[in-house]
């Protein structure tokens, strides 16, 4: 009778061990999944104000755009207008932190001889 009462105390204390693994294993799960939800609510915002900016840049006129061809910072972000050909002007949106990725690309068409 006295063994079993050893090994029954060695199981309980495994059985505690495997508990408080799966535990600590399940917290580090949560804790990664919010930090993931975190950045993607940030990502998600900061798209959100690329977007309103590359359409408020893409509404400018002809000379506007000449205006403002190259690179230049407005707020966080920089902006890259270049004009490869002689109507279409080729807009890009990066950020500060990673000025050689373009988050945001589009070309415009403006006639020649129109504002």
């Amino acid at each position: 009778m006295r063994n079993n009462r050893g090994v029954v105390l060695l199981e309980v204390l495994v059985a505690v061990v495997i508990l408080a693994t799966a535990g600590i294993g399940l917290v580090e799960l949560v804790g990664s999944a919010l930090h993931a939800e975190r950045d993607a609510r940030l990502r998600e915002r900061t798209v959100a104000t690329e977007e309103r900016l590359l359409s408020a840049l893409t509404l400018l006129t002809r000379k506007e755009l000449d205006q403002r061809i190259g690179r230049r910072h407005v707020g966080e972000f920089i902006v890259d207008v270049q004009r490869p050909e002689q109507t279409l002007y080729r807009i890009a949106l990066l950020q500060d932190q990673s000025p050689r990725v373009e988050d945001l690309v589009t070309v415009v068409y403006r006639a020649e001889g129109k504002p």
